[in-house]
């Protein structure tokens, strides 16, 4: 039972809510016509029944007052005669019985006098109904149901002047035409009750098989294809117009998917291009969703915020940024993002300003400074929110730089402010107050503005050599003997070591090979090294240039690799804080010790020129000892390219 409920219900639920409607409007119909028409029979009924019992009434009494004579008579023979005539002149009567005032039988139709009453004393009565009264001089009449059919028992006393005799018994069948006409009109009903579920069955199971199967299947079809499975098709044997709609709902699938396979390749192809743009972009990039969730993060991105190791696709960005950088982006962040508020049971979206341009430094684990660029990413209309970029720029270097640039700014001013004045002063002095100075005096401020003006002199040139040296200038490299620069450096320094008893030495290894390098940069190392060294050491002292082969390649341990020059002097030597700082720019031993003079820019040449040559200058000192400068030049080859920049 509980399976056909569930076999009925489900095939119930395969109608569409119009066939329902109709199915339930038909049934509604249909019992109302039906029960209108069993209530047309129903009253067809009662009035024939009514007439059965007016015609049973009647021809009781019609029977009652002939036959009680002759009963009073006791001619019962005649009794049966008429009785017989009567109960065969009409079908309307089924039985006759006559019975005396103690209920018992002794003359009936279709019963024979033996049967009521034989030899063997056999005697039957009649069974009266309860509310008969022998009194009542009336008839009584009731209907009741017998195997066969519907019978009106009609009960009338038989009474001769006053007199009771017994009571008579007659039974009614119904009118048969009325019976007939009202079982027709109830048959005729029942069937065409039948008749309509029957078609509507039918018609149900007609819908869902040709109809709504198809619908639901293209309703399920078009709701596939919303959803992007371009794949789906329906495959139903129809003709006719839902013929028509399924093959074209499956031509325009096929085409839809092909569409789609074509579309995925170039929107694979570009995804790839731009996977590969972003990746091999110098500045940090970060898509995000509208819900700040990490899309894409390309490796300079993850390089700068140390996420290599970890998986933050799909995850909060804010939950894996530096302290520094969340702190300062968080409140930009979701005011950029989408906002999401409910009024009276709608969704509305707001979004924010569409760009922020951020400045972050952190201090840990480096000293690093960030740009950080926002921008939304917006649809075609420019109204809802698609994701946002983060463009990262590490311009700690750019700081750095600007920091630079502003303290060289300021050294160069003051630089060249301290020997202006001092020319100015003197030339204003002699302009003044000339003839009132000694040839002397008037001597002695010609020499010092002529100090000053070549101070000057020195700072511009040297000044002029950072400055290019740092430009993007190219120098051509060649095949160079040291022995050159090395004698011209110490012919140049050779003077002025003898007035200061400074002893110069060359130590030159014999048969170096060739270098490869600049002549013009190299003697200008030379220069300012020496330089330096007689700067800072006192009388008696020695300073060698120094230049010897270095080998250290396993595969060829006879040849030489490379070129090792060292510059030592005996001097006051440098000490350790100051070492760090040494090849900065305007940086000089004397702002600690307070005695020489000098640019501040010499070592700064000399690290830059070094840069060029693809090598570094090393330090070794300590105070009261000695300073030894070192650096390597390499080996000049014939496949080398002589270009450096």
């Amino acid at each position: 039972m509980q399976f056909l409920k569930e076999i009925i219900g489900r095939w119930w639920s395969e109608f569409t809510l119009q066939t329902k409607l109709m199915a339930t409007a038909t049934l509604v119909v249909s019992l109302v016509m039906s029960s209108l028409t069993f209530w047309a029979v129903n009253s067809i009924q009662q009035e024939a029944q009514i007439n059965d019992t007016r015609f049973g009434r009647d021809l009781g009494l019609l029977l009652a007052s002939n036959v009680a004579p002759l009963i009073a008579e006791d001619n019962l023979t005649e009794v049966a005669r008429f009785s017989g005539r009567f109960y065969n002149s009409t079908s309307s009567v089924r039985y006759i019985i006559y019975a005396d005032q103690e209920g018992n039988i002794f003359f009936g139709i279709p019963f024979s006098q033996n049967e009521v009453k034989n030899s063997l004393t056999i005697q039957r009565k009649l069974e009266l109904p309860e509310e008969y009264n022998h009194d009542i001089k009336l008839p009584m009449v009731r209907q009741h149901i017998t195997p066969d059919g519907q019978v009106t028992d009609v009960f009338v006393p038989l009474v001769d002047n006053n007199q009771p005799l017994g009571t008579l018994a007659i039974g009614i069948n119904p009118n048969p035409t009325l019976v007939a006409s009202s079982n027709l009109t109830r048959d005729v009903t029942i069937a065409v009750f039948i008749s309509i579920w029957a078609m509507v069955i039918l018609g149900g199971v007609f819908n869902a098989l040709t109809i709504t199967q198809p619908i639901k299947e293209l309703l399920l079809g078009v709701k596939n294809i919303a959803a992007g499975n371009f794949k789906q098709r329906i495959d139903l044997p129809l003709g006719g117009e839902l013929g028509e709609l399924i093959l074209s709902f499956n031509d325009m699938a096929e085409r839809l998917e092909k569409f789609e396979e074509q579309n995925i390749e170039e929107l694979t192809a570009e995804k790839a291009k731009l996977e590969t743009l972003v990746s091999t972009i110098a500045d940090g990039a970060i898509l995000l969703d509208s819900q700040l969730k990490l899309v894409l993060v390309n490796p300079t991105a993850n390089k700068m915020f140390g996420w290599d190791d970890k998986n933050i696709i799909g995850k909060y960005l804010l939950d894996f940024l530096p302290s520094e950088i969340g702190q300062q982006l968080q409140k930009p962040l979701k005011n950029i993002s989408v906002e999401e508020e409910h009024i009276d049971d709608e969704q509305y979206y707001h979004i924010s300003p569409t760009r922020g341009e951020f400045r972050v430094t952190l201090r840990e684990p480096n000293h690093h400074t960030f740009r950080i660029l926002i921008t939304q990413v917006l649809d075609q209309n420019q109204e809802n929110l698609k994701g946002i970029v983060m463009t990262v720029q590490d311009i700690t270097r750019e700081v750095e730089l600007n920091e630079a640039k502003s303290q060289f700014i300021s050294n160069v001013s003051h630089e060249l402010r301290t020997p202006l004045f001092n020319i100015k002063s003197f030339i204003e002095t002699l302009a003044e107050y000339g003839d009132d100075l000694t040839e002397n005096e008037k001597v002695e401020f010609l020499q010092t503005a002529n100090h000053e003006t070549d101070r000057l002199t020195r700072l511009v040139n040297d000044v002029l050599d950072l400055s290019r040296l740092e430009s993007s200038r190219s120098y051509e490299f060649q095949a160079l003997d040291l022995e050159q620069p090395i004698e011209q450096t110490l012919r140049t320094y050779q003077l002025y070591a003898k007035d200061k008893n400074i002893e110069l030495i060359r130590d030159v290894e014999a048969l170096l090979p060739s270098v490869w390098g600049h002549y013009d940069l190299l003697l200008q190392v030379f220069t300012n090294l020496v330089g330096n060294a007689l700067k800072f050491t006192p009388e008696q002292g020695k300073i060698t240039i120094k230049a010897y082969g270095v080998k250290n390649n396993p595969e060829q341990p006879e040849e030489i690799s490379h070129v090792r020059v060292e510059v030592t002097d005996t001097g006051i030597g440098i000490a350790k804080e100051d070492q760090e700082a040494i090849f900065d720019r305007f940086f000089r031993v004397e702002n600690r010790v307070h005695t020489l003079e000098g640019t501040g820019l010499g070592l700064s040449i000399v690290k830059n020129i070094a840069d060029k040559h693809h090598t570094k200058v090393n330090l070794v000192s300590e105070v009261g000892v000695g300073t030894t400068f070192w650096f390597d030049l390499q080996v000049f080859q014939e496949e080398k390219v002589p270009v450096a920049h």
